[in-house]
């Protein structure tokens, strides 16, 4: 039975749930980006009291006209800090898995090219880092670089180098092998230009998969060190800092301090976890496979 081929454009005019899911997901991501650049024209327009800003007189609101997120103990404005806290979160976790991402893909291109010594140090290396749980050695990172957007972004990106290495350095271990790859080097092709023309492209397909799962979990990660006090500065409006000011006004019944704040990180790892499930089945063959499979019966 010959099937019949599907194109990509294809795809969305059956949605897999995978897709459907990914779409809601860009969504709520693309979403959070947006309030994190409008916020400052917000509180400029005087829309959003500014986040660091007290109350005159602080009293713990409820939700209201006034203050629709309620204020915390302190005076401050539950939803300015809330939206102001997406800025945060999202410098954070770029930076941190872009960086990953620049040294961790090189290095796995290029141990699993050459091989040898090079690839067995760094292999060790790496596996060495990899096996320590991924939240506790980003405490220990940010525990000894301290507080700051930068010390935030290194203790959170090393955790991630060993992730990217490993998947690039495994799949170039496998095409290195292939007949264009040998035709390369027979014709004197240079270690640079069968690297960069040959594997690269050929290896990265679950970059980007990689790439947004990091980046919810870097939100998590971010927000357990605001929690413990390791990572932004206090004047800094973020989620994981908030929770953390919010541990005393829940016995007495003050839930609107945790409550908005945990939603924004919950909201932010499920839309972030749903792209990279749709973007999983672009580059898994495998799940194009079984799509197409199940369009060609109907």
């Amino acid at each position: 039975m010959i099937r019949k081929l599907q194109f990509p454009w294809q795809w969305f005019q059956r949605p897999s749930l995978s897709l459907q899911m990914m779409a809601v997901g860009l969504v709520m991501t693309v979403g959070f980006v947006v309030i994190a650049l409008l916020a400052p024209a917000f509180e400029a327009w005087g829309w959003l009291q500014n986040p660091t800003d007290s109350l005159l007189n602080p009293i713990h609101d409820p939700p209201s006209l006034s203050h629709w997120f309620g204020t915390t103990r302190q005076g401050y404005d539950v939803f300015s800090r809330t939206l102001f806290g997406t800025q945060a979160a999202l410098q954070v976790v770029i930076l941190a898995t872009v960086l990953s991402l620049i040294v961790g893909v090189p290095l796995g291109l290029l141990s699993g090219y050459l091989g040898g010594r090079l690839d067995r140090i760094l292999l060790f290396l790496m596996d060495t880092v990899y096996t320590l749980p991924g939240l506790l050695l980003s405490v220990t990172l940010a525990f000894v670089v301290g507080r700051g957007v930068w010390n935030a972004t290194i203790a959170l990106s090393i955790a991630y180098v060993p992730q990217y290495y490993r998947v690039v350095r495994n799949h170039t271990v496998s095409v290195k092998t292939e007949l264009f790859v040998e035709a390369a080097r027979a014709m004197g092709a240079s270690t640079w230009a069968v690297i960069s023309r040959y594997l690269f492209l050929n290896v990265i397909q679950s970059v980007p998969v990689l790439f947004t799962l990091n980046a919810a979990d870097a939100v998590l990660t971010l927000g357990s060190l605001g929690f413990l006090g390791l990572g932004l500065p206090a004047d800094v409006p973020e989620w994981g800092h908030d929770l953390r000011q919010a541990l005393d006004s829940l016995p007495t019944g003050i839930w609107w301090t945790a409550f908005f704040p945990g939603c924004a990180i919950t909201f932010m790892v499920v839309g972030l976890s749903l792209v990279g499930e749709g973007l999983n089945e672009f580059v898994n063959p495998l799940l194009r496979r079984e799509n197409w499979n199940k369009s060609s019966k109907k």
